[in-house]
């Protein structure tokens, strides 16, 4: 389950949160936003912690919502029952009042990209490739940002990628405003 696919561990002050599902591109299920949700709750509770850090094991940061999870929910069935905790991880990481660091080693889809604009650092892979294709999958776009890209990115380049899908490419993400150090992957943590 979700303990297996998010690691949560403490160095010191640090707090870090890992997606641990490579072998599904790390693509996030509604267990492991409850996993994440909860690691945020206690992070933010816990005064010994003064950052938190998102990183994942994989060559994807993440490649955003399990669509197959996502779907068995909205089918109904048990999992319909669940509640769902992609509301909760937004809410988390939206009013997080520590600094959050992302470190991505590799490609970030749809919130994996967007939960970016979240984050107080963000150190990206060279390689890697933000993408946001809600257009593509005709789903209205999380995370605020409908209003976070275009305030951190410009209208044009926000549009560029919400409106027609564009990826954003790591090594241009400093320029663009988005990461704060584009780095060889193994660097990235």
């Amino acid at each position: 389950m979700s303990e297996d696919h998010i690691i949560v561990s403490r160095d010191g002050a640090v707090l870090e949160i890992r997606f641990n599902r490579p072998a599904k591109k790390n693509a996030i299920t509604n267990s492991m936003y409850g996993a994440v949700a909860d690691a945020l709750e206690h992070g933010a509770a816990d005064p010994g912690v003064r950052a938190i850090v998102f990183t994942a094991a994989g060559d994807f940061f993440t490649a955003g919502n399990d669509i197959v999870d996502f779907a068995a929910i909205a089918a109904g069935g048990n999992e319909a029952r669940q509640v769902r905790h992609v509301g909760r991880f937004l809410e988390r990481i939206i009013a997080a009042e520590k600094p959050i660091v992302a470190a991505v080693q590799g490609h970030a889809v749809g919130v994996g990209t967007t939960m970016l604009f979240h984050c107080d650092l963000v150190y990206v892979a060279e390689h890697a490739r933000l993408t946001t294709p809600f257009v593509d999958l005709g789903v209205v776009p999380e995370a605020a940002s409908s209003l976070t890209m275009p305030a951190r990115l410009g209208h044009a380049r926000a549009f560029a990628m919400l409106g027609l899908g564009e990826p954003l490419l790591g090594r241009d993400a400093v320029a663009a405003g988005l990461a704060n150090a584009a780095c060889p992957a193994a660097e990235v943590e």
